[in-house]
């Protein structure tokens, strides 16, 4: 068995090494950098520098999750229908142009928290086609063989990314504030566009006798949700979204408002989460060879689950230094979790799906993923202000857990891609 699980990995040759496949990792990186970079600057200009209340937060984070529930249908069916480079490369030009918009309405006067929600939808409108075009894109650089391990580079930039740039973020709004912070994540859109730009590997012309659009968008969704392992993957990841939404709708208000903490501290402890989330990537793709990604994904769940228990427990009358030293190692642990299960999963549903109705499945799942996680947010701010901080932790792992059972009662248990 060790014999056949060695071979297997010899046979995988490094993605990195195909300059088409460096190139879109690059780019990944540099706007992963500028999104980490960005949620740190969001976080502190609605809830520091606006003064939004409870409430406000979490409908300011729920907007940024209403073009999917609007939008993730018809940009899967459409990008099943274009070439994926362009779309990529359109895709962060527009949100660097809106990311552009807040420090100039800020420097006249007129940023309202109307006005920011407004520009964090229309950028969220942007990034519904990214998603769809962008993992759906990567299986055309490597081979099928490699996806786990591109997967993992992937998400171990998108974690160095999460490490690097809440600190980063954290730092720059306390030299230059959140407005002018977003200019910089605006620079990082741009960089992504640059390199995407320049990739030159020839990509398969989009199939000619596409059906009609509402007949591919329905195709998708049957295909999603009547298939043996990918449906109940979808929906325990629906759940999952939905009360990781709500985790971190709280987390922020915990931490700035509940503990009364800086921003650099909070940048810290996002980037603990990114810390550990490279760490599990790190262990991603062993883990995949060795127990199948199916178990992974269940694995990292429960793992998932348990940091949210561990988060209602905070010591929060302990000394400070001591609630932020509980506080990073949790999240670490919570990071893990994400970066040991998200190459699995990514690589399970490419392998499961194929490539004329890829896009279609990426935008089904984000769509429902980002219409649960709205919920999420805009609950996620109201709850906490009903029943408090350590409740709303509570509930939080409770609805975890039922996005395990929904995947350990299905036959994603022991699931491996082809």
């Amino acid at each position: 068995m060790r014999d056949d699980e060695t071979a297997r990995r010899r046979t995988v040759r490094e993605p990195l090494a195909l300059r088409g496949f460096r190139s879109y990792w690059l780019a990944s990186t540099s706007g992963f950098t500028a999104l980490a970079v960005s949620t740190v600057a969001v976080d502190v200009l609605v809830i520091d520098i606006l003064a939004a209340s409870e409430a406000q937060v979490g409908l300011v984070r729920a907007v940024q999750f209403l073009p999917y529930l609007l939008l993730g249908l018809l940009a899967g069916a459409y990008v099943d229908r274009w070439r994926r480079r362009p779309v990529l490369v359109v895709g962060h030009l527009v949100q660097a142009m809106m990311l552009t918009a807040i420090p100039v309405l800020f420097v006249i006067g007129g940023l309202t928290i109307g006005a920011t929600a407004g520009i964090l939808f229309a950028i969220g409108c942007s990034g519904v086609f990214i998603a769809a075009a962008e993992r759906s894109y990567l299986p055309d650089l490597v081979p099928r063989r490699a996806l786990v391990l591109a997967n993992a580079r992937v998400g171990q930039s998108l974690t160095v990314a999460e490490t690097s740039g809440p600190a980063l973020g954290g730092a720059l709004v306390g030299i230059v504030g959140a407005p002018m912070t977003l200019l910089i994540s605006a620079a990082g859109r741009v960089v992504s566009a640059v390199i995407i730009g320049k990739v030159r590997r020839p990509e398969p012309a989009p199939r000619p006798d596409h059906p009609r659009l509402w007949r591919a968008i329905a195709d998708g969704l049957r295909f999603t949700y009547r298939h043996r392992t990918l449906a109940p993957l979808a929906i325990s990841t629906n759940i999952w979204f939905l009360a990781n939404s709500i985790s971190l709708t709280v987390l922020a208000l915990f931490v700035l408002r509940g503990l009364g903490l800086a921003a650099v501290v909070y940048g810290l402890m996002l980037t603990a989460v990114g810390v550990g989330g490279l760490m599990g990537a790190l262990c991603a793709t062993r883990a995949a060879v060795r127990l199948g990604e199916g178990d992974v994904i269940i694995v990292a769940r429960i793992v998932c689950a348990l940091t949210w228990v561990m988060m209602a427990l905070t010591p929060v009358h302990a000394e400070s230094w001591g609630v932020v030293t509980y506080l990073i190692v949790v999240l670490g642990i919570y990071g893990f979790s994400m970066g040991a299960e998200e190459p699995s999963e990514m690589a399970f549903r490419q392998s499961a799906t194929e490539r004329s109705m890829l896009g279609r499945v990426n935008a089904t799942m984000r769509s429902a993923n980002r219409t649960a996680a709205l919920l999420g947010a805009a609950s996620g701010g109201v709850l906490v202000g009903v029943v408090g901080f350590r409740p709303t932790f509570a509930v939080v792992a409770v609805i975890f857990m039922v996005a395990v059972l929904v995947a350990l009662l299905s036959p994603l248990r022991g699931a491996r891609s082809r």
